[in-house]
């Protein structure tokens, strides 16, 4: 586990698997970060970390189990397990007492329906058009350089 780690160890990632989870107006869910961290103020995508438990673990259970924790299991979608983008950022973990890098797959997803319920890993969730609102106000590091990738695609 990462807490087994030494605090100096200077190559520790963590690998992400995030989606853009899009509408059929063709918005995103973006989910509002807590106000305090590295990403305070600024919002997050939907998923989450690999665990070491689930190296063997399909990509879409991985997706999955990070969904029903931050947006519940009554939310249903379609993922395209593609790689659409990718993003990267360094940050320091208060509670790891140490710095963590973080690498994001970010994959494209249809909002098939469902009501989200946000977990307390976030405040608040919008629906972002990006078509007509400026990425850098919602998304920052290496969230901001996957969302220009997903929209630089598109």
């Amino acid at each position: 586990m990462e807490e087994n780690i030494p605090k100096n160890y200077p190559y520790f990632f963590n690998i992400s698997l995030k989606l853009i989870l899009e509408n059929e107006k063709g918005k995103i869910l973006g989910l509002k970060c807590i106000n305090e961290g590295t990403l305070a103020g600024f919002y997050d995508l939907p998923g989450g970390r690999i665990n070491s438990d689930e190296l063997q673990v399909p990509y879409e259970k991985i997706i999955a189990r990070e969904m029903a924790e931050e947006v519940g299991s009554e939310l249903k979608y379609e993922i395209d397990l593609h790689p659409l983008s990718t993003g990267k950022f360094v940050y320091f973990s208060q509670k790891l007492g140490r710095e963590n890098c973080i690498f994001m797959i970010l994959f494209k997803a249809k909002y098939l329906g469902g009501d989200v319920h946000i977990s307390e890993e976030h405040s608040d969730y919008k629906w972002l058009d990006l078509n007509s609102e400026n990425a850098s106000e919602y998304f920052t590091l290496g969230f901001l350089d996957g969302i220009n990738g997903y929209l630089k695609d598109r």
